[in-house]
């Protein structure tokens, strides 16, 4: 099971623990990564993802998954959150171009 955040990329960094002789034994920092479930405004279900807390504050600071998303970098995104990128901009797409219903 990776430790790395589907959405900024963020994972297992590795140093030293130093006493206070100066000794150094290597270890892990591992990232804060918990499996959530996302709503989509576009697609209109949840989504789960397995992203790090810092992300999670990030996608709400953004207003939700699907504005994150569009604003975020491919190079950061799993290859799970590129494809969900891709169906939100498509229905985004979609919903821009049906005819909308007046009254």
């Amino acid at each position: 099971m990776a430790r790395r955040c589907e959405l900024t990329g963020k994972g297992v960094q590795v140093g030293n623990n130093v006493s206070h002789a100066n000794n150094r034994n290597r270890r892990r920092f591992l990232p804060n990564v918990h499996d959530v479930s996302l709503l989509s405004d576009a697609l209109g279900r949840t989504i789960r993802l397995k992203i790090s807390r810092q992300a999670q504050r990030s996608v709400d600071h953004n207003g939700g998954l699907d504005n994150f998303l569009l604003k975020a970098k491919d190079e950061k995104l799993s290859l799970r959150a590129r494809r969900i990128k891709t169906q939100i901009r498509k229905a985004r797409e979609a919903s821009a171009n049906s005819p909308e219903l007046s009254a």
